[in-house]
């Protein structure tokens, strides 16, 4: 990132802002004193060892789940104030996520899964919609077809069309190529960074993929639930 661009990232809203945010699972703590600010259109991406917190970051950021202390406000709403239903009721309108394991629902097809968030925001052409986010990662001829009728790669590409479909201004993802061959991998990364361009979001990732890492803004490392200094991927290759 240039001196200019990085002037004018600085420029740009803050889209998530986390300070002090802990968090704790019995006598664990998998997030120490975590701050982080995430402007408007940021790609980041979040790395470190198994168990260091990263997926755990990502579900206080997003609201699964609930920080034991700090402030989370994410599109200039604190988390903390919102009751379960409000949570999912914002989460649905402006996070979308997109999970190593691809949690569609079996008895439902490619177009039904991806219609369902839709359909709870109130969407009046959720299932036009659904199509369209379909055929856009390939799959109009699959509209049909139940998760147990597809490969894993065309189970991803559900889950990120399901996790688009709503326009979210953020797009987090959890390892999303994780369980995927590498070149399905990569097909399902071009389709992300696609949705992101086109829908104009923040794009949030947690990946072990190098190559994916020098694509984004910032890569952040996280150890023992610590978030440590942030650099740019171009920094990260010196």
């Amino acid at each position: 990132m240039t001196s200019s661009a990085a002037t004018s990232d600085r420029c740009l809203p803050p889209m998530i802002e986390m300070e002090g945010v802990e968090k704790w699972f019995g006598s664990f703590q998998a997030l120490n004193n975590i701050n982080l600010t995430v402007r408007a259109g940021e790609k980041i991406v979040l790395c470190g060892p198994s168990g260091s917190g990263k997926s755990t970051l990502l579900m206080v950021m997003t609201g699964l789940e609930r920080a034991d202390s700090g402030s989370v406000v994410v599109a200039g709403e604190d988390l903390s104030k919102l009751d379960e239903d409000a949570l999912a009721r914002f989460r649905g309108k402006n996070i979308g996520v997109v999970f190593q394991a691809f949690h569609l629902i079996p008895t439902m097809t490619a177009l039904e899964n991806v219609a369902v968030p839709l359909e709870l925001a109130g969407v009046d052409d959720a299932l036009a919609r659904a199509e369209r986010e379909l055929v856009a990662v390939g799959l109009g001829g699959r509209l049909s077809h139940y998760p147990a009728q597809l490969s894993g790669g065309e189970q991803q590409r559900v889950a990120l069309a399901r996790a688009v479909a709503p326009n979210p201004a953020i797009l987090v993802a959890d390892e999303p190529t994780g369980n995927l061959d590498e070149a399905t991998g990569s097909e399902i990364i071009e389709l992300l960074f696609h949705g992101y361009r086109q829908h104009g979001t923040t794009l949030v990732l947690v990946t072990h993929d190098i190559a994916l890492a020098q694509r984004c803004d910032r890569v952040l490392h996280i150890h023992s639930g610590r978030l440590e200094q942030s650099a740019s991927p171009m920094a990260q290759g010196r």
